[in-house]
């Protein structure tokens, strides 16, 4: 069995404490590798290059040896859609990543929701681009993204499989078990009826669960890991502001209402703060859903030969939703979590990278 390869988000290399809390803005990319690098878990940095970064990224995995093997976008569709995607893979390909993750806005460049046929000849797109230029796609599971409603992803899988082409999904389960108990994430969703009668199940304990279904399917490719609590608190020391420039959220119906609130409740820190590092009382049991959701893939893993699962990075990051704000160490959350992805795979046999030999 291939080695299964542990990363860090790009997002998440800051060595942030009391002092210096966690920023938008962030370190060069010299100590964002070197932080990467020296954490001794992670075997790849994930982050995509921007326009003139490629031989500084070139230069900078070298010298740490720590490759990039994946990055990630984000994307609204409309005419600029592919334009922006084949210069973005090909950046990527530049600096030797494998896979690239997309987070398609569910808004769109003409101002209104995409429909799933657009979102299903996006992937197609995707595809037949990342074929031709050297790089898997991979559209994430996320919130303000087409897949905020998770019924979306059996729609789109069985539409790409009839047109003859695999689905990649990067599960990132946080976007899913933060809503669960909380009515206006569901209604967000679109799905409070159905998870009220069962025809939707968040909760990765139940039977008929979504992680099972997509595990069970094939389609999950890339698995993130984020730690989150269902119904847990939301991030009192950051608030949405359309002035701020941050990635991944688009200006749609649902963001402008939020603009002046606090961030949704989208991390929960993976191991204890000390008092002045959180805003919120921690409790250790509330993480278990999310241990959880990790186990499953990793046993799925383990027992499936046919398994599609090939890379896994930790998403403790720096924004409103996330980690803004906050005083404990950001980099030192995701090592947490990495150590604790390969202590999981060690009791089960599964081979995982040398963490930079």
């Amino acid at each position: 069995m291939t080695p299964l390869l542990i990363g860090c988000n790009g997002r998440g290399a800051q060595a942030s404490s009391p002092e210096r809390p966690v920023t938008f803005s962030e370190p060069p990319l010299s100590e964002q590798f070197a932080m990467v690098a020296s954490a001794g878990v992670f075997d790849f940095f994930d982050r995509l290059p921007m326009e003139g970064e490629v031989e500084t990224f070139l230069e900078l995995s070298a010298a740490n040896t720590l490759p990039v093997t994946t990055a990630s976008g984000v994307y609204a569709l409309g005419e600029g859609y592919l334009s922006a995607l084949r210069r973005n893979m090909e950046r990527a390909v530049k600096v030797g990543a494998k896979f690239h993750n997309m987070m398609v806005y569910n808004w769109h460049d003409e101002k209104r929701w995409v429909t799933d046929e657009e979102v299903i000849r996006a992937w197609a797109d995707a595809w037949e681009l990342g074929q031709e230029i050297g790089i898997e796609p991979c559209f994430e599971l996320h919130v303000n993204m087409w897949s905020e409603d998770p019924r979306r992803v059996a729609i789109v899988a069985e539409a790409a499989d009839k047109l003859g082409i695999p689905f990649n999904l990067t599960l990132d389960y946080s976007h899913m078990l933060f809503k669960m108990g909380d009515d206006a994430e569901l209604d967000v969703s679109g799905i409070r009826e159905d998870v009220a009668a069962g025809r939707v199940v968040l909760d990765p304990y139940e039977a008929g669960n979504l992680v099972d279904q997509w595990l069970d399917a094939g389609l999950v490719r890339w698995f993130q890991l984020r730690s989150v609590t269902p119904s847990g608190p939301r991030n009192l020391w950051s608030k949405h502001d359309s002035s701020n420039g941050a990635a991944g959220v688009p200006d749609d119906p649902h963001q402008r209402a939020r603009e002046g609130q606090y961030g949704r409740a989208i991390l929960y820190p993976f191991t204890r703060p000390d008092p002045d590092e959180w805003h919120s009382p921690w409790e250790a049991w509330r993480l278990e859903p999310c241990k959880h959701v990790a186990r499953k893939v990793l046993k799925h893993h383990a027992e499936t030969p046919e398994s599609r699962l090939a890379v896994i990075t930790t998403e403790m990051i720096n924004l409103t939703d996330y980690g803004d704000g906050a005083k404990f160490s950001l980099i030192g959350q995701n090592a947490a979590i990495a150590q604790f992805l390969r202590d999981e795979m060690a009791a089960l046999g599964l081979p995982q990278g040398g963490a930079n030999d």
